[in-house]
Order: structure tokens, then C-alpha cells, then sequence
């Protein structure tokens, strides 16, 4: 066991875990702070499987923290990398509907932009989609030029070169915590190596916050289910066929965005992703399997009805993972000129999707407190772009709850 005892531990080593521990010793530099990350590396997840989006804050509902985080951590996310030189372009979006109905739900979502403070969109037509997306399909779109690319692991490696820099700060990787208990009022995080005792923990854990939380003896209503989503890039002789980003208009019903286009600011441009139910939390192949994962989720009342409700979608997304004819046709809805030579499989990723006993998305950041600790329970995307902005509140929240 360790001897020390922290002032404040944060489990999770991606960009929330990490900007909200940034947030905290910049505040209080005399706060000794320690993040425990289970891989061997951090942002090794969500965080370095992210495309890189610069996200504007259009997508969420008017009012929800997810909105008032985007458009706020957007900001600051700028300030950030033009502060360290970490390589971005803000090089706008590209909405795109192409039917009727679509254009419906494309005015409702321009006017839930303007509604959140979005700056500078504009309803296009067909002549200004070709002049910004010359091979881009679709009848009306709306453009929103303050949508860039970016590296969050990069941004996350320099939180972690930032919060290390002090005296006061540790991360220590590898170090998986497999139980959480109580002593004297001291939390102690039990991992396979050692035992670290801190007198607050904030969890920041991704896809197992739900499992950290009943650790910590909270007993969470919502379920983490993670959705595998995969890519394609597009080959070298066919990058001129997208210039930038290029989206559909999402359906309300999901938190997916569908099946896009991203430039990425490493170069190249990938396509996806798709949404399929993951068999493992952290499982990046389309086969990949873990019993605990499976059976966990299946009992679940919510994921049950869920995928009873919604069978058919969930049946479209698992063929269109195994079928490239599929996927290329989605592709097409948006780049009609995108061929089938021109992508081939890439990457994929898990998103951590929560889950209410009833089968409904929660689509919004959820945290959760309890006497010594605070769980941030759900962050789904836009959180990499509004990490900083999340990292804020939850020390405010901190500071409120703990009385630093």
C-alpha cells in the first residue's frame, strides 16, 4: 500500500479525466493529485480513437449541457492549441440533406444552432454546396465554418505534460482499479500493483464509469453499452473527391451522427462511422467477444428494449458493418462520385453509450456525486471538444462538494 495519502485522485486517463485534473492544480497548485490510467499509455480509448472534429455545438439540445459545453469548451479548446502550438484547421462543415424530409429536419437543426449561439452558419443551396464540396450530393445543406480538425490525443498529452510539470501531480499508468473501499474517512483504489489512498476521487472512466461508480458504492440507474463504430479511409488518388468535412442531418432518435466524411489533421480522409452493439466494452474488432461485456449488457433491461425497439436500424447497421456495398452506398448519399475502389477498411472505435432502465438514450453529459467523489458518469462526443469546459465545472463542482 501506498504511504501517501493524495488529496485528490482521478481515474480515467483521457482528455476529461485529464482536463479536469489540469483544471484542478491550476486552481489549487497546492493540491497533491493523482490520476491512475489502466492502459500502459493514456488517451488510449475514446480519446486517441476520436476522428478529430472540432465540433460547433449545433447538434444538441437548446439548453442541455451538452450544448452549453460544446460552444463554451470550443473556445477554449482553440485558446488551448494556439497557446501550445498544437496543429489545427478550422476549415467548416458541410450538413447535408438530400430529400425532402431531410430538409425539414436541416431547418429545425439550423435553427437549434442559431438558438445555442453558433456563429456564422448559413442555409445553402446546391451552387454553394459544389463550390465548397465539388463532388458533395444533396439539395440543401448548412455550412458551418467554425467546424475544424484536430489531435485529441495530442491535446491530452500536453494536459498530461502540463499537470505533470509541478511538484504536486502524478499519473501512473497501468494501473487498473479492480476494487474501491473506505477507511477512516480515506478512499483507497485498489489496483493489481498497490493500493493508493486519496481523500476524493473524481472517476472520469469512459466505458467502465458505470463499473467504477458501484465500486464506489453509488448505484448508478443508467447503464454504460458500447457501440462499435467502423471506418474507411479513402484511397490516395481519390482525396480530391472531399475537400473537408461532410455530414448528413443526423436522426433525432439516436446520438449518432451517420456515416460521414473527416478530413484528418495527421492528412488522409476517412469515412464513417457506422453504430453497431459491441460484444466488448473496448472491443475494435467487428468479432471481438468478452462473456462479462455480453452477458452484463443483455440482462439489462434498457439495452433489451432498445434493441427491441429498435430492431430494424440495429439489424441495417450490423449488415452494413460486414458489407462494403453497403457502406459505400451511404457514402454515396453524400459523395455520389465515391466509387468502391476508392476506400478501404480502416480503424474502428467504441463509443460509451448510456442507457436508462427504459430502453431511452441519455444523450446528455450525466455526473453524479457522493460523499467523497464525483462521477462523470456519461460524456459522450462532443466532450472531447468541450473537455476543457467539462474540466471546469467538475472543479467547480469539486470545490463546492469537497470544500477545497
Amino acid at each position: 500500500m501506498s504511504s501517501s495519502v493524495f488529496d485528490l485522485a482521478v481515474v480515467g486517463g483521457g482528455i476529461v479525466g485529464l482536463a479536469t485534473a489540469q483544471s484542478i492544480a491550476s486552481r489549487f497548485p497546492n493540491m497533491h493529485i493523482l490520476v491512475l490510467e489502466k492502459e500502459h499509455r493514456i488517451a488510449a480509448h475514446q480519446t486517441g480513437h476520436n476522428s478529430g472534429v472540432i465540433h460547433s455545438g449545433i447538434y444538441y439540445k437548446t439548453g442541455s449541457l451538452k450544448a452549453e459545453h460544446c460552444v463554451r469548451g470550443r473556445a477554449q479548446l482553440l485558446a488551448f492549441a494556439a497557446t501550445h502550438g498544437i496543429t489545427h484547421d478550422i476549415c467548416g462543415k458541410l450538413i447535408v440533406a438530400t430529400n425532402t424530409r431531410e430538409e425539414a429536419a436541416l431547418l429545425h437543426l439550423y435553427e437549434r444552432g442559431i438558438a445555442n449561439g453558433v456563429q456564422g452558419l448559413s442555409l445553402i443551396g446546391k451552387r454553394d454546396i459544389r463550390c465548397i464540396e465539388p463532388h458533395c450530393g444533396g439539395s440543401r445543406a448548412i455550412h458551418v465554418p467554425g467546424a475544424g480538425i484536430i489531435s485529441y490525443t495530442r491535446v491530452a498529452e500536453k494536459l498530461a505534460e502540463l499537470l505533470t510539470a509541478g511538484r504536486n501531480a502524478h499519473i501512473k499508468t497501468g494501473r487498473r482499479v479492480e476494487a474501491i473501499t473506505t477507511r477512516n474517512t480515506i478512499t483507497e483504489l485498489h489496483t493489481e500493483r498497490e493500493v493508493f489512498r486519496s481523500r476524493y476521487i473524481i472517476a472520469c472512466a469512459g466505458l467502465h464509469a458505470d463499473r467504477i461508480a458501484r465500486m464506489n458504492g453509488l448505484a448508478p440507474s443508467l447503464r454504460i453499452v458500447g457501440f462499435r463504430g467502423d471506418y474507411y479511409d479513402i484511397a490516395p488518388h481519390a482525396l480530391h473527391k472531399v475537400r473537408n468535412l461532410i455530414y448528413p442531418v443526423p436522426d433525432p432518435q439516436f446520438p449518432f451522427l451517420g456515416v460521414h466524411c473527416t478530413r484528418m489533421i495527421g492528412g488522409g480522409v476517412e469515412c464513417g462511422p457506422n453504430a453497431v452493439f459491441s460484444f466488448k466494452r473496448e472491443g475494435y474488432g467487428k468479432t471481438d467477444f468478452d462473456l462479462r461485456d455480453t452477458a452484463e449488457a443483455m440482462s439489462y433491461s434498457g439495452l433489451r428494449k432498445l434493441l427491441l425497439r429498435h430492431w430494424r436500424y440495429g439489424l441495417y447497421e450490423y449488415a452494413r458493418a460486414f458489407s462494403r456495398r453497403k457502406f459505400l452506398h451511404s457514402l454515396q448519399q453524400l459523395v455520389p462520385a465515391i466509387e468502391a475502389r476508392d476506400i478501404t477498411p480502416a480503424r474502428a472505435g467504441v463509443r460509451a453509450v448510456a442507457l436508462a432502465p427504459n430502453g431511452t438514450l441519455i444523450d446528455d453529459f450525466a455526473i453524479e456525486k457522493s460523499e467523497s467523489a464525483i462521477h462523470v458518469l456519461s460524456a459522450p462526443s462532443p466532450a472531447a471538444t468541450a473537455s476543457l469546459a467539462i474540466g471546469d465545472t467538475v472543479c467547480a463542482m469539486a470545490r463546492e462538494h469537497f470544500g477545497l
